[in-house]
């Protein structure tokens, strides 16, 4: 994933019926970005095999036991 903008930070939060200014949106981007260049050159290499929404079943069927 590539280090998102001001625009689609303010998009996703009216979606998550947050809505935030467009200088909120920025601060946010600005705030998270040294995350997503941290991450660059391992996105896409992380195994799926971790996916946390399997994470409930798994629990659940040990539980079950």
């Amino acid at each position: 994933m590539t280090r998102p903008d001001a625009k689609q930070i303010k998009a996703m939060a009216d979606v998550a019926g947050v809505p935030v200014s467009a200088e909120v949106a920025e601060r946010i981007v600005n705030s998270i970005g040294p995350a997503f260049e941290g991450f660059s050159p391992v996105a896409g290499t992380l195994p799926f095999d971790l996916e946390p929404a399997t994470f409930q079943l798994v629990q659940a069927a040990k539980v079950a036991r």
